[in-house]
């Protein structure tokens, strides 16, 4: 959902241009029954709202019956903390009055729990049998900035990340992608580390654990933009670099920020091998003004970082192709070889020729009569 928040009473002059650019999308994999939310977009002159909430499968696969027909515990965590945080922003958040970004992060840990609490209950599930570290009732991961201008029609934009959980946020600047939030995951690792170590989420909204809420405040310089994704649309990449990369490629092949969107999707959509959604919001340029900021850092991207890996990545394809051609070949011209050499090695192994009693062959019978004669017969034959 996307919408129009507060703005300050300052001649339209004077500004420096506030958000100007936003999409966002969610991508299920089974239609209707996505455990990711529709991600919250709003925007305003001197403010920006944009969050993500990725319910979790694992820990939540619980099913409840509903009146929309069963739901799992991950696909109803999700909507519910994003209807309450969305709620408890647009109380809290104002152009005018300093966001305090710690007392926020305590407030939405306390709404969203209580709700979910409230709505365990309503529930009525039974009780579970199981009894594990990893089992939580309506579980959900959150990422989301709000963005504040610090001086009335300036530049200068303060940035209030909040999160729980292994989704992130994101500020995209003609330096590059900064990752703004750090995933909550039992072996803290760095984000490429991540992408091949599977751990175990430590920290996620839900109804029967305790649970925080992470707050970080970061200045940041128009113009620039902040995304905010699920690990369905960052997850099933080679590294961080490709998916700079991706999101940068499909800004500058496109047209217009719809067309961004629609192209983004549609990569994630062929890659990714979960639900995936994700939020933009672009301040202080419009959607060709981006498209300039950011085509040389792509190029800086592509050269550096991406292309070196994608070389060696087609280079080990390759050689993987060679060894397992190498490989048959082996098989192959060791059972030609063994053939060739078998016949001599086994000579000795061969069962031995049966001679036919009935063959009247006169060298095999004076053979058989002179070993079946009497020692003293031998003797008197000799002439």
């Amino acid at each position: 959902m996307s919408g129009t928040l507060g703005a300050a009473d300052v001649p339209s002059a004077s500004r420096v241009a506030g958000p100007t650019l936003s999409f966002a999308f969610n991508l299920e994999k089974v239609l209707g029954h996505g455990e990711d939310s529709d991600p919250i977009l709003r925007d305003g002159p001197d403010l920006g709202l944009t969050a993500v909430f990725d319910g979790m499968g694992g820990a939540g696969g619980t099913v409840y019956e509903t009146a929309d027909g069963p739901r799992t515990g991950a696909y109803l965590a999700s909507r519910i903390a994003r209807t309450v945080v969305e709620r408890r922003m647009l109380d809290l958040l104002e152009p005018d009055w300093n966001l305090n970004g710690d007392a926020t992060a305590v407030d939405l840990r306390r709404s969203v729990q209580a709700v979910l609490k409230d709505e365990l209950a309503a529930l009525k599930a039974p009780p579970s049998g199981l009894r594990s570290r990893l089992l939580r009732a309506l579980p959900t991961t959150m990422a989301m900035v709000a963005l504040q201008r610090t001086q009335s029609g300036g530049s200068t934009w303060a940035a209030h990340v909040f999160w729980a959980g292994d989704s992130r946020a994101y500020a995209v600047e003609a330096g590059g992608v900064r990752q703004l939030s750090t995933d909550d995951l039992r072996d803290p690792n760095d984000a490429m580390e991540n992408l091949s170590r599977d751990s175990v989420v430590s920290n996620a909204m839900s109804a029967d654990t305790d649970f925080h809420v992470n707050y970080r405040r970061v200045e940041l310089e128009a113009p620039f933009l902040v995304v905010c994704a699920t690990d369905g649309c960052f997850g099933y990449l080679q590294t961080p670099m490709h998916f700079e990369q991706l999101m940068l490629a499909e800004l500058r092949d496109t047209r217009s920020s719809d067309a961004w969107s629609a192209a983004l999707a549609a990569r994630i959509a062929a890659i990714t091998g979960d639900d995936a959604s994700i939020s933009v919001l672009g301040v202080g340029a419009q959607f060709k003004g981006f498209q300039s900021l950011l085509a040389p850092r792509l190029d800086e991207i592509d050269q550096a970082f991406v292309r070196p890996l994608d070389d060696l990545a087609q280079a080990v394809v390759r050689a993987e192709n060679e060894l397992e051609q190498a490989r048959a070949r082996e098989v192959d011209t060791t059972a030609e070889v063994w053939g060739r050499y078998k016949t001599g090695y086994e000579r000795y192994l061969q069962p031995q020729k049966v001679v036919d009693e009935d063959v009247d062959d006169p060298a095999v019978t004076a053979l058989t009569a002179s070993a079946e004669a009497p020692a003293g017969d031998t003797a008197e034959a000799t002439p």
